[in-house]
């Protein structure tokens, strides 16, 4: 028991040391909110298993096509960008646009972290390294889409706030339902789609950091320009 839950644990809490220490050249996020955007995002977990066993139940949205898009993309995106709005957008102070990225990786990630304990719980600890390989990580760069469009919704002018919170929901919700989809079709074709998948998933993330630096680079150029 103890050996899942730590291998279950273990690759979240990896993978959210790695973006949080990334942002130490802008001046870290204190530990506590990210902490606890972290369990909220892990929170989650249950009420998405209730929902998604009820409709099972009922016998509704059961295709492929809707348990992917709608019974895991959506609603899980849907709830990680509820708890992101409602818990850190509006109430906790953006310094940079890299915040976004960490709380949207830390939510993720929650989730991501007890969802694997629970898989491993069902499946076998040797199931781990597929799992850090592929959904854990996965998780992870939907947050960091979703939290770097909010990051970028912060600083935006006015009339482009509601295009970069639209873009938030919509892009992580589309790769995570095409990951889903890939995987319930697993066969010997998908298996290698998955590799290029996952490898434009993660050159579309390390480039929203990019672009995270690039943006914050030109904001506090703009803001020393102000200050002389």
């Amino acid at each position: 028991m103890l050996a899942a839950i730590t291998a279950g644990i273990a690759p979240g809490i990896a993978l959210l040391c790695f973006f949080y220490l990334k942002q130490h050249q802008y001046g870290t996020e204190p530990i506590k909110p990210v902490v606890r955007s972290f369990v909220f995002g892990a929170m989650l977990v249950f009420p998405v298993m209730v929902i998604q066993h009820g409709f099972k139940v009922e016998d509704v949205l059961q295709s492929p096509f809707s348990q992917a898009y709608l019974m895991s993309g959506l609603l899980e995106e849907f709830l990680k960008w509820f708890i992101f709005y409602f818990t850190v957008y509006i109430h906790i102070e953006f310094n940079d646009f890299y915040d976004g990225i960490i709380y949207g990786v830390a939510i993720s990630l929650g989730f991501a972290s007890v969802e694997n304990v629970f898989y491993l719980f069902a499946y076998g600890i040797q199931e781990a390294w597929w799992r850090a390989l592929l959904p854990v990580s996965s998780h992870a760069l939907f947050g960091l889409m979703m939290g770097s469009y909010l990051g970028r919704g912060k600083f935006s002018l006015q009339n482009k706030i509601g295009k970069w919170i639209s873009l938030s929901l919509l892009v992580p919700f589309l790769f995570h339902g095409t990951y889903n989809y890939l995987v319930l079709q697993v066969n010997s074709n998908t298996i290698y789609l998955m590799i290029p998948f996952m490898l434009i998933l993660w050159f579309v993330g390390l480039r929203k950091m990019k672009v995270a630096d690039l943006n914050q680079t030109e904001f506090l150029q703009s803001k020393d320009m102000r200050m002389l």
